[in-house]
């Protein structure tokens, strides 16, 4: 069955069981996934059901159910997402430092997002060789919060090689997202694990620190070790259609202490014997996570960025 493996704002492409890739594939109007409002009911990783007219034309009739997805919210923060990548065996986020900064919100929601569909996520820590001795220390800390939690780290750097054959073998066999703010790296790093280039680089904004976009849109990657699923800078993921009172089950550490509180519906905010909250503390709970938490509850309780 095709499979898609590039989406733009008219047309698809599909690479085939026999390993033929269509280009300009069209999609029938009246198709839409039931129980989700997107921008395109079509994302990279689908697998489509297909139909070539007369003149060539070949149409996308039917989407087959998705084991997994992880959306971005729509630019205009309307209560449409967008599904960069479905189908997926991982979920991995580029991620910086400093030049430009990566804040800790923007990877607990990836990691969120990752979680509510039980989808391996790994974070990337890119431009280790630009980093002082205190900046290293920075990072080696996060990593050993973030492995704490289950998560998988790597420090990597795209210009000297650090760290990059052991991304390569952790890649190996999987189809993965690949996912990162603009700036952070990310085509250089697929590049450099691709051993061609795939992709555009550009270098930051002076003014802002901030990466040009050099991906415009969504593409699979066919390599000989792994798939990789590239997408346009992503600067904020959506929620996935969950009550506030479920938010703090996508978070392992609340997930572990929740199990102590004395009532079984506590949200972990303001009810008695909590043993969340003595956790938080107690510093078992780390500060950052506990602020994206609340940041997450609070839009779910709004329905922000609601699919």
């Amino acid at each position: 069955m095709p499979l898609v493996i590039k989406t733009s704002s008219t047309s698809y492409s599909l690479l085939t069981d026999s390993g033929e890739v269509l280009n300009d594939c069209r999609l029938k109007g009246n198709l839409r996934l039931k129980g989700i409002r997107t921008t395109n009911p079509v994302a990279v990783g689908d697998i489509v059901d297909i139909y070539t007219q007369d003149d060539g034309t070949i149409w996308i009739t039917n989407i087959h159910k998705r084991d997994n997805y992880i959306i971005r919210r729509a630019t205009n923060l309307s209560k449409e997402s967008q599904v960069i990548a479905a189908n997926i065996d991982l979920a991995a986020l580029v991620i910086t430092l400093h030049h430009p900064t990566t804040h800790t919100t923007f990877v607990d929601r990836f990691l969120f997002n990752a979680e509510c569909y039980h989808i391996p996520a790994s974070l990337i820590f890119n431009k280790s060789d630009i980093y002082d001795s205190d900046e290293r220390e920075e990072l080696d800390m996060w990593c050993k919060l973030y492995s704490s939690l289950g998560y998988t780290t790597h420090i990597v750097s795209a210009a000297t090689g650090e760290g990059i054959d052991a991304l390569k073998d952790y890649f190996r066999g999987k189809t993965l997202l690949l996912a990162g703010n603009s700036g952070v790296g990310k085509s250089t790093l697929l590049n450099v694990i691709a051993g061609e280039e795939l992709t555009r680089t550009a270098d930051l904004s002076k003014v802002h620190e901030q990466g040009m976009h050099t991906t415009t849109f969504s593409q699979m990657h066919i390599l000989p070790q792994c798939r990789i699923i590239d997408t346009p800078g992503v600067r904020g993921f959506g929620i996935v259609d969950i009550q506030a009172n479920e938010v703090w089950g996508y978070f392992p550490e609340i997930r572990h202490f929740a199990k102590q509180c004395k009532y079984a519906n506590c949200t972990h905010t303001n009810e008695p014997q909590c043993a969340v909250k003595d956790a938080l503390e107690h510093h078992y709970i780390a500060i950052s996570r506990w602020d994206s938490y609340l940041s997450i509850m609070g839009d779910a309780k709004q329905e922000k960025y609601r699919k």
